[in-house]
């Protein structure tokens, strides 16, 4: 009888993770999800792979990540008002469109033996382009989709592991497709996964769009969205934490080339293995989100989850054993997306609806368009002083970084009217 008690708990607790699936809308999103983002991470380790192959320089890896990333540090803000703005699933059709036209594109020149650095620079520029537009459209359109602000924080954290298994199985699949076939095909099945997305968007149920007049130009709607962002402590402090991060820490996925290679004397099969370590921790943290009802706890977990990540990129870059390594970037990649995610959750939760779109858009930058200059400074770094040493100090910063947030986590609970009692 205890037996049964606790297996038909266990499905309860199984059912409630996975409660946004009740939304048809958002089941179509989740499902192909899996799919386009599976082929997405499949092509980031070819591309790195790829680059590494051509140039062997960590700078130029470094390079590539900020030249795909850093349009979002322009764009993403702008992209943010026109969230609050446009119909926002007719713009996700064509951020899904263009970069299932540049994966064919590299894959035929891949295939042709005609790639070049310059022209993967200008590929990933126009894809950063498409990414700085989605990101923002895609965190806005999550109510519209699924219309029960109720399921919003597991929407949230649904995705996030939806991501995260992407991330898990992902780079391992493009390991072994690197080895057997080349990085082309990486590149073929990327381009075919988009259309996954782009069937389920235009199978999407949701209420006509009506486009409301613009009471301000873009530039004034921008500054009403910062000033709205900055004034609010708990989006302040929690974004700063992220920017951090994000400079410092996230780059680190960009150099693990050099990791597998050089320093763990692997091939492409370790890469994948490494980057899918980062996405089974991730995946882990992003189901632990999923199955939390309410967001009291929140600013303590991203405190938790912001030392954790800290101290695993810190071992990762000491360490010369293989064991050890995968075993910390679990732990690294389940503190990086836990405080990412429950920060996204919180936001998602508190801000005021007609501003969703612009608080959204700093919070998308702060990780997107600002890790592309922590990939360029740390490709510098590394080119100097070596890949490892320059992600012990950054891993030291991020420590810096947790302990600075741990002493403003009282003012964010109190401006979010909760209790600081267990801070």
């Amino acid at each position: 009888m205890n037996k049964l008690l606790s297996f038909l708990s266990y499905r309860e607790r199984m059912g409630f993770a996975f409660r946004a699936l009740k939304s048809r809308n958002f089941r179509l999103f989740f499902y192909a999800g899996m799919v386009s983002l599976m082929g997405t991470w499949i092509q980031n380790l070819a591309l790195g792979w790829l680059v590494y192959r051509l140039t062997d320089s960590a700078f130029y890896l470094g390079l590539v990540g900020f030249a795909g990333q850093i349009p979002a540090l322009i764009l993403t803000p702008i992209a943010g008002v026109y969230a609050d703005r446009l119909n926002r699933r007719n713009m996700l059709m064509i951020t899904q469109f263009v970069p299932m036209v540049l994966a064919f594109i590299l894959s035929i020149l891949v295939f042709a033996d005609a790639i070049t650095i310059p022209l993967v620079l200008i590929i990933v520029v126009i894809n950063g382009f498409a990414l700085a537009f989605d990101t923002p459209f895609r965190h806005a359109f999550l109510l519209e989709m699924i219309g029960d602000r109720k399921l919003i924080s597991n929407a949230v954290a649904l995705n996030s592991t939806l991501v995260n298994t992407a991330r898990f199985i992902g780079p391992t699949l493009g390991g072994l497709l690197i080895a057997l076939f080349g990085e082309a095909y990486c590149f073929l099945i990327n381009g075919f996964s988009f259309m996954a997305m782009l069937a389920a968007l235009m199978m999407m149920k949701v209420q006509p769009f009506v486009k409301k007049p613009a009471e301000r130009s873009v530039f004034q709607d921008l500054s009403v969205g910062f000033n709205y962002t900055w004034n609010y402590k708990p989006a302040r402090y929690m974004i700063m934490l992220v920017t951090v991060t994000s400079i410092f820490g996230l780059p680190f996925q960009a150099f693990l080339p050099v990791f597998a290679r050089d320093i763990l004397h692997g091939e492409s099969q370790l890469l994948g293995f490494l980057t899918g370590a980062v996405g089974a921790g991730a995946l882990t943290g992003a189901f632990y989100l999923a199955t939390r009802e309410g967001v009291q706890k929140v600013p303590s977990i991203i405190r938790f989850s912001a030392f954790l990540f800290a101290i695993g990129l810190l071992v990762f870059s000491l360490s010369n054993a293989t064991s050890l390594s995968i075993i910390v970037l679990y732990f690294s990649g389940f503190g990086m997306i836990t405080q990412f995610s429950a920060t996204n959750t919180l936001l998602q939760t508190v801000v005021d609806e007609d501003k969703r779109g612009r608080v959204l858009s700093f919070y998308s930058m702060s990780f997107m368009g600002f890790t592309p200059i922590g990939s360029l400074l740390l490709g510098s770094m590394a080119e100097k002083l070596g890949v490892p040493h320059t992600f012990t100090i950054a891993a030291s910063i991020l420590l810096l970084a947790a302990f600075f947030y741990t002493f403003r986590l009282k003012t964010i609970k109190k401006s979010l009217n909760f209790s600081s009692t267990d801070v």
